[in-house]
């Protein structure tokens, strides 16, 4: 746990970023410092290998995106390295042919996802970026590569995007491996990299695509998230337009699970360290895309037993919430803390794997994503 023995909450939303602290106990919360007020903020993440690190995908309507980090809890913050896109096709001098010595550089649309890398490599870090891009950097974000495999795959020019754009938003690194990357892309599907991004192959079989005459291609899928089992690093549990899905081994098959609830539409998931075999996701059925059952409402999923649970009483928190893709989270004590923000801006949370559930006292913008800096279960 850091040092002054908090316990963190990080909260994007579409007016700023917030960090919410409170104690090892998770039952009484207070909102400190707030930044980037005004401006959509995507994604907040901590570094667990640099206690009080933070960072932020700011994206402006006016500045456009700009990556920034904390190095004390979200006090102050600076901008640091922001990646941009180079497009030598898209520069031709008069003879026609692409020029390689002056290669047009395109501002990022939005960023959607920062990944820190593996204790072993400490200045790694990762970032998925609409159009369909991912980055890393060996500096902590002073500087970044493309990753030019996934970036200019062959089968781009027949990528769609999602509603929400062209995000390249899950990034997962195998905790024994560092070579071992996996990516979520809307609306194209999951891949993974067995070489450090050097290659890439599609991992979506078995993953149906409602919306497509093929139900189901090799590519094409809307992956909405992915979470990785942390004890179990080759099961993975997958919430896609088409569905609730698991992997057992590294998304080479997905089998989907979620068909006992009804409509397992939806957008989140989570899988915490100190419940393996369980995943969380907030299913929101149909064209409205709310919780839609009148109330808030949790689903865990056993993957040992292969059953459903509904953590909450429909009494309990009466109305129709949205969440979005980084909406629900989880932490690394035990029993394992829950945490869900709404599009509407509240921010649930339970302290003991959802037996309980508390609404933090204070209304937030619109919340897009929801992390905790990850104290260890000491």
């Amino acid at each position: 746990m850091p040092k002054d023995g908090k316990v963190r909450i990080l909260v994007g939303t579409r007016k700023g970023a917030y960090v919410v602290e409170g104690d090892k106990r998770r039952t009484k919360w207070k909102v400190g410092p707030v930044s980037h007020e005004g401006s959509e903020v995507y994604h907040v993440a901590a570094d667990p290998r640099h206690p009080g690190d933070v960072y932020a995908a700011v994206n402006s309507w006016f500045f456009g995106p700009t990556l920034w980090r904390s190095r004390n809890w979200g006090k102050g913050w600076k901008e640091t390295g922001t990646p941009m896109t180079p497009l030598q096709k898209d520069r031709k001098p008069e003879s026609g042919e692409p020029d390689p010595g002056n290669p047009v550089k395109r501002v990022l649309n939005n960023m959607w996802r920062i990944e820190p890398g593996l204790a072993s490599e400490p200045n790694t870090l990762y970032l998925g970026a609409d159009p369909h891009v991912v980055f890393r950097s060996s500096d902590l974000g002073k500087t970044w590569d493309p990753i030019d495999a996934i970036n200019n795959h062959p089968a781009k020019k027949d990528w769609s995007p999602g509603a929400g754009g062209a995000c390249l938003h899950t990034i997962l690194v195998d905790p024994r491996d560092a070579r071992r990357l996996y990516v979520g892309l809307s609306a194209v599907g999951t891949f993974r990299s067995d070489d450090g991004g050097e290659s890439w192959k599609p991992t979506n079989k078995g993953v149906e695509t409602p919306f497509l005459p093929n139900k189901f291609p090799e590519t094409g899928q809307c992956v909405h998230h992915v979470a990785m089992d942390a004890a179990d690093p080759d099961t993975f549990y997958r919430q896609d337009h088409g569905g609730m899905y698991v992997s057992h081994n590294r998304m080479d098959k997905w089998v989907r699970i979620g068909k006992p609830l009804g409509d397992d539409f939806g957008f989140g998931v989570a899988s915490p360290a100190s419940a393996p075999g369980r995943a969380y996701f907030v299913r929101l059925g149909g064209m409205a895309r709310t919780t839609g059952e009148g109330h808030f409402q949790v689903h865990e999923w056993n993957d040992k037993s292969r059953t459903w649970k509904k953590l909450l009483s429909p009494t309990a928190f009466p109305g129709n919430f949205g969440v979005q893709r980084e909406g629900i989270t989880t932490d690394t004590l035990d029993p394992a803390g829950i945490y869900v923000g709404t599009t509407t801006g509240q921010l649930f949370v339970s302290p003991n794997a959802g037996k309980s559930w508390k609404l933090v006292p204070f209304g937030f913008p619109g919340i897009h994503s929801v992390n905790v800096a990850n104290p260890p279960s000491d």
